[in-house]
């Protein structure tokens, strides 16, 4: 069971808890995985999509309509579809980046991976990326999953998050940090 290996709270681990069950008992967690991961991406990079999936301006039917749409262009696979169009019917893709995180964590769980959030300044190239994993994985002693954000905000550096340990390196943090030694805080 999804919940020995890994514990998930709330109404997302639930959701995603059943999600990968699912998954698991008609073998396709590597499909439904690529699918969140496709769908995540595409909320995370447009505004109107994360505006969309957490309004509860829009009718059930009209999410319901807009998800299947969406879905059926990404291309998933039917037990994605088939849960999606549940989160719409039930009123809950507010919670879709939850359930996402905690499907992640629950499949990282299952294939001995540690998941790790990287939020950094600009995105990483590809030898940044791979220093960076091959960093954490001989810190924590086991494969890391990454998950990577960009954020502007930051100025310069990373901020890394692997559990619940935060390792902030960013220049902003350093620039407030420097701020509250100045007034002497």
């Amino acid at each position: 069971m999804a919940s020995e290996n890994i514990s998930v709270a709330g109404l997302a681990g639930r959701y995603a808890t059943a999600l990968f069950e699912l998954a698991d008992e008609t073998k396709s967690l590597d499909a439904v995985s690529a699918d969140l991961a496709r769908l995540r991406a595409l909320v995370e990079g447009s505004a109107d999509m994360a505006r969309f999936v957490r309004s509860p301006v829009f009718s059930r039917d009209e999410q319901g309509k807009a998800i299947a749409a969406i879905l059926e262009r990404l291309g998933v696979s039917q037990l994605t579809k088939n849960f999606i169009g549940l989160l719409a019917q039930k009123r809950r893709l507010f919670a879709l980046q939850g359930i996402v995180a905690a499907f992640d964590a629950l499949v990282a769980a299952r294939k001995g991976e540690t998941s790790a959030s990287v939020t950094s300044a600009k995105p990483l190239n590809p030898a940044q990326r791979a220093a960076l994993q091959a960093a954490l994985k001989s810190s924590i002693k086991r494969e890391i999953r990454m998950t990577e954000s960009v954020d502007p905000s930051l100025l310069g550096g990373l901020v890394v998050k692997v559990g619940s340990r935060q390792i902030d390196s960013s220049l902003k943090s350093k620039l407030a940090r420097l701020e509250r030694a100045m007034k002497g805080a």
